[in-house]
């Protein structure tokens, strides 16, 4: 008998809770209206660089994105990213720089999403989210895929362009599939990447190739990577994971055979756990929960049927 959800169904997924902001797709090739939203003095800005942005700790003890007026953030015409509207009309762009500005009262720190992700509100780490797979996208598509003309951006860093054949291209996105499996007896399969530190397991992975169901790449991936074969797969949730293109694909799925060859490519160590060992191996240091903001920890917890501890990795 499994216990997937006791405990832990009222947990949410790190960077998928409702952020409170309308992206408001259709004023993106409305140049009038960018202009007029970014002139607004409500609008506020952040900018995103190298997958980083600035983040500060309020009076109250919360975290948030550093933001300002629009009227004083540093200047950047082409690389701005609208990413949205809220319940009041404010509206939010990214700027994407070279290097985050300086602070003149140090008290502002430069953050990743791994971080941030876990310490800001729903609405600043959806907007982070964003604004950081905009910038991932922008750095490395610089170029037409049809020509190899240099491209341009357009739909406020929602499309690059290319004047010289036409041709338009989408921010990308990486469907990756995220597995915990289970065997008859209840027992979870984990393993350990070989570039992990010694001790720390999570749940297998893997992108979907082409051609492919995501239902075939998890059974797929399992079977490449420890050469144990699964039956029935089960959707769970989603997660974007900008890191730097993917969205994550969570599954539980049964496993039909034990056996474990791990691949030695990507797998160094996988092993069986029940819930007791798996217990006794946290309270004993001898592995180290993946909890933080992958999608892997409350894959986990589903098995598990309580919150992991709190020490370990993201």
């Amino acid at each position: 008998m499994t216990t997937w959800t006791d405990h832990t169904a009222d947990r949410p997924i790190s960077l998928t809770a409702p952020s409170g902001i309308d992206r408001a797709a259709h004023h993106r090739l409305d140049e009038a209206w960018l202009a007029a939203a970014w002139s607004h003095p409500t609008t506020r800005c952040f900018v995103v660089s190298g997958g980083q942005v600035l983040i500060d700790e309020t009076p109250d003890g919360r975290t948030e994105l550093v933001m300002t007026p629009s009227f004083e953030a540093p200047l950047t015409e082409a690389h701005r990213y609208f990413l949205g509207t809220d319940g009041d009309g404010v509206s939010y762009f990214a700027l994407q720089k070279d290097s985050l500005p300086g602070r003149i009262d140090q008290s502002a720190r430069p953050a990743g999403l791994r971080e941030a992700g876990l310490l800001l509100s729903p609405r600043d780490a959806g907007l982070m989210v964003h604004a950081v797979g905009l910038e991932n996208w922008q750095r490395t598509h610089r170029f037409c895929s049809r020509c190899g003309e240099r491209t341009v951006i357009a739909a406020a860093g929602h499309i690059r362009r290319c004047p010289a054949c036409g041709g338009e291209h989408y921010p990308r996105t990486d469907p990756a599939v995220i597995m915990a499996v289970t065997d008859e007896e209840d027992r979870i399969l984990l393993g350990r990447q070989v570039h992990w530190p010694e001790g720390r397991f999570s749940t297998l992975a893997g992108f979907v190739e082409p051609g492919e169901s995501i239902e075939q790449a998890v059974r797929r991936e399992v079977s490449e990577e420890v050469g144990v074969a699964v039956g029935t797969v089960e959707y769970v949730a989603s997660q974007p994971w900008p890191f730097p293109s993917s969205l994550m694909l969570g599954f539980m799925a049964r496993a039909t055979s034990t056996a474990i060859e791990v691949d030695g490519d990507e797998i160094h160590e996988a092993r069986w756990f029940s819930r007791e060992e798996l217990r006794a191996a946290f309270e004993s240091g001898e592995v180290l929960p993946p909890y933080g903001i992958s999608i892997a920890a409350r894959l986990i917890e589903m098995w598990y049927g309580k919150p992991l501890p709190t020490r370990g990795f993201v």
